[in-house]
């Protein structure tokens, strides 16, 4: 079976790097390995390189370790991309993964491209974190490792509630709650609680939203003025398609928020039957079955009018 240990093997230095924007999933599993290496690998150089990530996720260890200036030069013997299905999501660390003398790509989106020497790609996982979980020798597991994997767990699986939770991802569960983490205050402090101003968007949004084929579609849009004026930025835009989606007799929900003048990204999320993530691939994008996104310029109307268009074809 593939281990963590084998892709290490050999290497004096490694980046780590995940997408753009990055989530709960892409954090927990990126800090996981990063602290993995850190511990028991401590000849080993190594950097992880991510966006700002956002305030919540900052108790988990090594976070005000990540590196956020991409602008270095340094070749790596190894670059360990994870939670990232194509190499121009890895935003600026992307020149890291190009120059590097061995690269090794993690990940569970189903649009994965393997564009990596090794690819490690299971569509089926709940989440990247729950292959680094598998990738990591039980007994090489600590608390703080723990953390990072159960917090990106949580958040790919909307605390266990989509259907890519299996039984595996319990039981991954289980034996990082048996670490001693302090699993309710994960849950609560960086899946539900939100700001004041991050309610009052959701409820914007809510208050905005439109329903579409006969009430199996749900959809949404919040301008970049609407944005400045409720002072949030897109990272406190997390879970307002979620909550689209539980919409009484919705299959799909559609959200989009505009980044800049005319660009909007567009956040899909399904309940049963309808595939967002080949929807999102028609648009440059990717994803998960039940969940998937891309960039689009236009005018926000049109945008959901194609979309529409898309998804009554598989409604059919």
């Amino acid at each position: 079976m593939t281990k963590l240990d084998d892709f290490l093997e050999g290497t004096a230095t490694v980046a780590i790097g995940g997408h753009i924007r990055p989530d709960g999933d892409c954090v927990g599993s990126c800090l996981a390995t990063y602290n993995y290496i850190k511990t028991y690998y401590p000849q080993i150089t190594v950097d992880l390189y991510l966006e700002p990530i956002p305030n919540i996720f900052k108790f988990l260890s090594g976070a005000g370790e990540i590196v956020h200036d991409f602008s270095g030069t340094q070749t790596y013997d190894l670059f360990v991309v994870q939670d990232c299905g194509d190499m121009e999501r890895l935003g600026g660390a992307a020149h890291f993964f190009e120059t590097a003398k061995k690269t090794v790509c993690i990940d569970h989106h189903i649009s994965n491209q393997s564009f990596a020497d090794q690819n490690y790609i299971f569509p089926e996982a709940s989440s990247t974190s729950e292959l680094i979980f598998e990738l990591i020798p039980g007994e090489r597991l600590t608390k703080e490792i723990a953390e990072c994997i159960y917090t990106g767990i949580v958040h790919d699986t909307g605390v266990f509630q989509y259907s890519c939770t299996s039984k595996k991802t319990m039981e991954a569960a289980g034996t990082l709650m048996e670490l001693g983490i302090d699993y309710p205050r994960i849950i609560d402090e960086t899946f539900y609680t939100k700001t004041y101003d991050q309610n009052r968007i959701l409820g914007l949004a809510l208050l905005k939203s439109r329903l579409h084929l006969d009430g199996k579609c749900i959809s949404s849009v919040i301008t970049a003025s609407e944005m400045q004026e409720y002072h949030v930025l897109p990272k406190h835009l997390d879970g307002i398609v979620n909550q689209l989606r539980v919409t009484k007799d919705v299959e799909i929900a559609i959200f989009l928020y505009e980044t800049d003048q005319g660009t909007f990204k567009v956040s899909t999320r399904s309940s049963k039957y309808v595939d967002v993530a080949a929807i999102a691939v028609k648009y440059g994008g990717g994803g998960h079955v039940r969940a998937a996104g891309f960039s689009v310029t236009g005018d926000s109307d049109a945008v959901i009018d194609m979309l529409l268009k898309d998804i009554a074809e598989q409604i059919k």
